[in-house]
């Protein structure tokens, strides 16, 4: 086993700073231009994302770029049920709220991309997992949000499509029977910017009070 180390960069105030707004700049987008993404844009973004931290090193995340017209339309026809369904779990001034949000931008995006966990993934050798098996699905949602950043970093807008019914999702796009989609991402440049998020300016929900979510003391 090899015994060399590295020496670890040094992030200075500036770095930290950029590292803040970026973290507070990342939106989900629903709003995109259809100006083509590059595809080594791309692969450079996974590239990041898999060296999020992952539960035993199992490494479980899969990607798929769904590129095809007609299975992009098969996951549009399935947010359209799936939206219609949750549109009648609501009443009253909140489902017409509802109804006028704008929740995905399946039309525009020119990226597509699907997000899986691998749930028979051998890498690892099961570490971590006996005990808390969803580690291997958060682990997944960790790559995303590395993929996320790395995103916005380069100006590209992500939109998480969850208003999708998965199993059916991954019927449509024939994956693999052991692989569950964690995110259906939609990827393009924005065609608008917001340091706030859209369900809090169009009234959804309101920002939390920092003091709601402090850490307990035990």
């Amino acid at each position: 086993m090899s015994d060399q180390r590295s020496t670890p960069p040094q992030f200075d105030a500036a770095f930290r700073q950029s590292f803040a707004e970026l973290v507070r700049w990342r939106r989900d987008v629903r709003r995109f231009r259809t100006d083509p993404v590059s595809p080594e844009l791309i692969e450079q973004l996974l590239a990041l994302a898999i060296h999020a931290p992952s539960v035993g090193f199992c490494q479980p995340w899969r990607f798929v770029l769904v590129e095809s017209p007609g299975r992009r339309a098969a996951i549009i026809e399935n947010f359209k049920q799936a939206n219609q369904s949750a549109l009648a779990g609501y009443d009253g001034e909140r489902r017409a709220l509802y109804a006028g949000l704008k929740l995905e931008g399946l039309t525009q995006a020119p990226v597509h991309l699907a997000v899986c966990a691998d749930e028979g993934a051998a890498t690892g050798h099961r570490l971590g997992r006996a005990t808390m098996p969803e580690t291997l699905r958060y682990s997944v949602v960790a790559a995303i949000q590395t993929f996320w950043l790395a995103a916005r970093a380069e100006g590209l807008g992500v939109g998480w499509v969850s208003i999708l019914d998965p199993v059916a999702a991954c019927r449509e796009l024939e994956l693999p029977s052991d692989w569950t989609l964690i995110a259906y991402l939609c990827i393009g440049w924005p065609q608008e910017e917001h340091d706030d998020p859209e369900l809090e300016r169009h009234g959804w929900e309101a920002r939390l009070d920092p003091d709601v979510v402090k850490p307990l003391r035990r």
